[in-house]
């Protein structure tokens, strides 16, 4: 392993940790505010598509933001992993349209619409373990958002969900690594 790819592991260590100190009702509070914030922004007001993502375990919360959206009468497309690593999508269609999926993931039963779906997605909602100033973000390590956020159209809003203390100064990266125009936080909006 190189010393990016060090780094980086010791980094997510470190960030998972912290997560885990986090109460389950300081969970389900954060994810209110995040939606809150996201909504509010004119990117996804706006949108009539919007790409997201179930969160699990401690990852910051999306399923108000999911349900709000929803509510709204967006179109929400989220991830299908693949057996690659790669991300396909389909139309969420509530949570009772949920099965688990490898990885402890949550995914939607509803048809896939293929890789390139995100592509047509007017705003972007990714997960990460920390961004930096730079829009520079920190993934799980397997690549996918990578990959998903490359198929993306230059100039399309796309944030990540994180924790306040999750937006550092400066986060590893590698020259596949894809940065993001925005973070959203349990306090604050961020835009790169």
């Amino acid at each position: 392993m190189d010393h990016i790819g060090t780094a980086k592991l010791a980094l997510r260590d470190q960030l998972l940790t912290a997560r885990g100190r986090l109460a389950v009702s300081e969970l389900s509070a954060r994810s209110l505010a995040i939606a809150e914030l996201l909504l509010a922004t004119d990117e996804v007001r706006r949108a009539a598509t919007v790409a997201a993502y179930v969160s699990v375990g401690r990852e910051p919360g999306t399923g108000a933001l999911l349900d709000r959206l929803g509510a709204a009468g967006k179109r929400v497309i989220v991830p299908l992993l693949r057996p690659d690593d790669d991300l396909d999508w389909a139309v969420h269609a509530g949570a009772a349209s949920l099965a688990t999926a490898r990885r402890g993931l949550l995914e939607p039963t509803t048809p896939a619409l293929g890789v390139d779906a995100i592509g047509g997605a007017d705003a972007v909602i990714v997960p990460g373990l920390a961004v930096d100033v730079r829009g520079l973000r920190l993934g799980r390590g397997g690549g996918s958002y990578d990959r998903a956020l490359a198929r993306v159209p230059v100039g399309t809003f796309t944030c990540v969900v994180l924790n306040d203390d999750e937006v550092l100064d400066e986060v590893p990266t590698a020259p596949h690594d894809r940065p993001v125009t925005a973070a959203v936080t349990e306090s604050r909006l961020l835009r790169f």
